[in-house]
């Protein structure tokens, strides 16, 4: 059986971190799925528009410089890159509605595994991930890849808090 994603009642939360802060925002998902058997979750696949990329820390100018900044080459390239999915590649029960999942991350065309927890009750999942950028061909501004940025370095983890509804 399989269960589509609720685009609309459902949310991704992004926070980037950099010396002297962070910037926080938004990304829609465009797609998903769970797949389910006897009751318990055993797939899934899901879909990110990276058009969709907002920044909900700040406001006019800034705000309209940031998303463009994210949105072109230095960052996402969602020109040539307007998706990042997730397919998840094998889960394991935990307990209390809590899964273990291994999954493939594609993200500029480039494709690493990923492993995090997952939450799942009353047609809501949810889950904290720690994506490394650096790992995607995200390099702008990283101290893993440049020297002499001093406080204008940007952490190469950034994180997503996600709540899906089924």
């Amino acid at each position: 059986m399989e269960k589509s994603i609720n685009t609309q009642a459902s949310n991704i939360a992004w926070t980037g971190k950099k010396v002297l802060g962070s910037h926080s925002g938004t990304i829609d998902l465009k797609d998903g799925k769970l797949r389910f058997e006897n009751d318990e979750i055993v797939g899934g696949e899901f879909v990110m528009d990276m058009s969709s990329i907002t920044v909900t820390d700040l406001k006019g100018k800034d705000k309209e410089g940031l998303e463009g900044h994210l949105n072109s080459d230095d960052f996402f390239g969602v020109e040539n890159h307007p998706t990042s999915s997730l397919v998840i590649t094998s889960v394991a029960k935990k307990d209390n509605g809590t899964y273990g999942v291994v999954g493939d991350l594609t993200i500029k065309d480039t494709t690493h595994p990923i492993t995090f927890d997952l939450d799942y009750n009353d047609n809501t999942a949810t889950t904290k991930l720690t994506i490394d950028r650096s790992k995607y061909n995200v390099k702008y501004n990283s101290g893993s890849f440049f020297s002499g940025l001093g406080d204008q370095t940007i952490y190469d983890n950034f994180d997503l808090n996600i709540e899906l509804k089924f």
